[in-house]
Parts: structure tokens; sequence; C-alpha cells
């Protein structure tokens, strides 16, 4: 698989509505909120945003590593509910 692909497949998933539900989105946006809003005269605030992005990119590489760079479905991922529109379009002219 090309470099193109793979990054054109890892936007794909990281900016499609259906790769991540609506609370969730809203979650992880108000808890980062409340981080910066509670920490914000902290010396401690970029500490705990490095661990926090350490720990969404170690998530992130682990479920792409176990689904197989989102081809495979696995834990809440469910790859026929997340294919790319180019998988879609494939199977439409077979």
């Amino acid at each position: 698989m090309s470099a193109q692909k793979i990054i054109k497949r890892e936007l794909e998933v990281a900016f499609s509505r259906k790769a991540q539900p609506i609370w969730m989105r809203i979650l992880k946006y108000v808890l980062l909120g409340a981080v910066v809003y509670f920490f914000w005269e902290s010396s401690l605030l970029w500490i705990i945003l490095t661990v926090l992005f350490i720990g969404a990119l170690a998530t992130h590489f682990w479920v792409r590593y176990k689904t197989r760079g989102w081809t495979q479905s696995y834990g809440l991922w469910n790859y026929d509910k997340h294919k790319p529109d180019t998988d879609n379009n494939l199977e439409e002219e077979k």
C-alpha cells in the first residue's frame, strides 16, 4: 500500500462523521476544555496535555494495528459500517 493511500485513508477515518459517534466527539472536547480551564494557570498544563496527546496517539495506533489499517472490525470499530467511499464504489462496479 502506497504512503499516499495510507494518508488518504487515515484522513478519511479521522474526519468521517460515521467513524466516531457524536456523543464521543462532544465528550472528548468537553474533557479537553475542562482540563484547559482547570489547569490554565498551572505549570502542569503542558505536561497533562502532552500525556493526553501521547495516550491518544498510542490508542490510535493500537486500534489501527488491531484493525489492520482500518480494514477489519475490532472492538467498537465496525469496518462494514465505516467503509470509505472508494470501497463502496468498487463494490458497486463489480
